[in-house]
């Protein structure tokens, strides 16, 4: 297995993790709210206070934010443990280690972890906040406009599904279009909702029946729909989170592991430097397909062609997020060990 399968698999292994931890946390906050709760709020026109009671907790992502660490550790790792074989001038094998406690790069992590977790909480805000005041403002009942809000109990699994928690304000609007257009009756409205892409095929012929009638569809049926709709949306908000901030953190561990061994006098920052790869499908942006094969210094970034944005490493949260969304990029390091040993060290044959 080469360097780069090894990095793909840990971004596969913890991108599944990452993923996990957030439908999960997500799951918690729905199936611990008190719907009685909301619905009082939501009868006195109190949206604020309807907000506060759904518990949208930072401390729900606790394990999101453990398994971002792990990855930083298994990546940092991953790179010592590709640095070949050296031995002192007496002989005596040099040992590379990465070690993550109270280091700037765990301080930064930290800190990128808790950053994160108030975007997710605030994006999950303002659209619930959007939610409550649209089905107030339609003339909604308060129970309707909670449950389509919170999910509703499945009787297959006894959890919520459905609802808005965990989707961003956008994807919220997604939600909220989705349900209009199922409503309208109108027959162009109803075929917009076919060219969702995370729309559930399997209810596609009863959408084709309503359109063929010209009435909407059936409301019990069209919460079904809705339901299923935002639950896939959810499952993309998931896997978008999950990609971006799992290359982010284990190409940043890979970075502070070299950092580290620069730090500890193993190798000499000047023969280090960084390269980018990338997936080399059609998915890759343009400003990515630009930099694949770029070379920069240890402590250098890449600039991209498209933003002039400094980029240390692929997933850089610095970076702007149309640079590191969903970024599937490849940091390869590349270390000229003749020059980086010549005078402390020697490398071992192969």
């Amino acid at each position: 297995m080469t360097h780069r399968d090894t990095i793909e698999r840990l971004i596969a292994q913890f991108g599944d993790q990452a993923a996990e931890a957030f439908l999960r946390a997500v799951d918690d906050i729905k199936n611990r709210v008190t719907l009685r709760v909301v619905v009082e709020k939501l009868e006195r026109g109190d949206i604020p206070g309807a907000v506060e009671a759904i518990g949208l907790d930072p401390v729900a992502f606790e394990r999101l934010e453990s398994v971002l660490a792990e990855a930083y550790a298994a990546g940092g790792q991953a790179e010592v443990n590709n640095l070949p074989i050296l031995r002192d001038p007496e002989g005596a094998r040099v040992i590379f280690r990465f070690g993550t406690r109270n280091t700037i790069g765990e301080q930064e992590l930290r800190q990128q972890s808790s950053e994160l977790v108030t975007r997710i909480v605030e994006d999950q805000r303002e659209a619930i906040r959007a939610a409550l005041s649209d089905g107030l403002s339609e003339g909604r009942n308060p129970r309707s406009t909670a449950l389509d809000v919170v999910g509703r109990v499945s009787r297959q699994t006894n959890r919520r599904e459905g609802g808005v928690i965990g989707l961003t304000a956008p994807q919220e609007r997604f939600v909220a279009s989705a349900r209009a257009e199922l409503a309208s009756g109108d027959p162009e409205a109803l075929r917009h909702y076919l060219t969702r892409t995370r729309r559930d095929k399997r209810f596609d012929a009863t959408v084709k029946k309503a359109i063929e009638a010209g009435k909407p569809v059936p409301a019990d049926v069209a919460t079904r729909i809705v339901g299923r709709y935002s639950d896939r949306l959810l499952e993309l908000r998931g896997e978008i989170i999950a990609r971006t901030e799992t290359t982010g953190v284990l190409n940043k561990g890979r970075e502070d592991a070299i950092l580290q061994q620069v730090r500890e006098g193993k190798v000499a920052a000047q023969a280090v430097k960084k390269g980018w790869r990338n997936a080399r499908d059609r998915r890759v942006r343009d400003s990515h397909v630009v930099l694949h094969g770029q070379t920069v210094g240890l402590n250098e970034s890449f600039i991209s062609p498209a933003t002039g944005a400094p980029i240390r490493y692929p997933g850089d949260p610095r970076a702007p997020a149309s640079e590191r969304v969903g970024c599937r990029c490849f940091l390869q390091m590349e270390v000229d060990y003749l020059a980086s040993t010549v005078r402390r060290f020697r490398a071992e044959a192969a």
